[in-house]
């Protein structure tokens, strides 16, 4: 069996932010938004002030923080690994780096079929990260 890549990982930009977030802040956790208020951005919480549920599956770690995507997203997205940058702008309502001068933004890359085949293998087969 072949290592499964992460299914999210972090530029040296948005982990930078990252790091200094942790400093003001403390814990941090991260959410894949689904599309309401904010768009589909990566919103930044400290731990606690997002409580995740039954239907958040925490996907992997960026800067040693938790990452989640809610069930619907992951559907959508199982097949591509989350690439979280950073870029000049504004942050969403409620996420961490908004007054920063910048804002997290997800790109995507699809998964290759090796890649893919190794993620299914170590996460149980067709039922990934249930």
């Amino acid at each position: 069996m072949s290592t499964p890549p992460p299914r999210v990982v972090a530029t040296e930009g948005a982990l930078a932010i990252v790091a200094r977030l942790r400093e003001r802040h403390g814990a941090l956790i991260f959410h894949q938004s689904g599309g309401c208020c904010d768009g589909s951005s990566p919103m930044c919480y400290a731990e606690g002030d997002l409580i995740t549920g039954d239907s958040d599956r925490c996907i992997g770690e960026i800067g040693g923080c938790r990452f989640f995507i809610g069930a619907a997203q992951f559907e959508y997205w199982r097949h591509t690994q989350l690439v979280i940058d950073v870029v000049p702008g504004r942050g969403g309502m409620f996420s961490l780096e908004n007054g920063e001068g910048v804002r997290f933004l997800t790109r995507s890359r699809v998964f290759t079929d090796e890649e893919y085949l190794a993620l299914k293998e170590s996460e149980g087969g067709p039922e990934l990260l249930r």
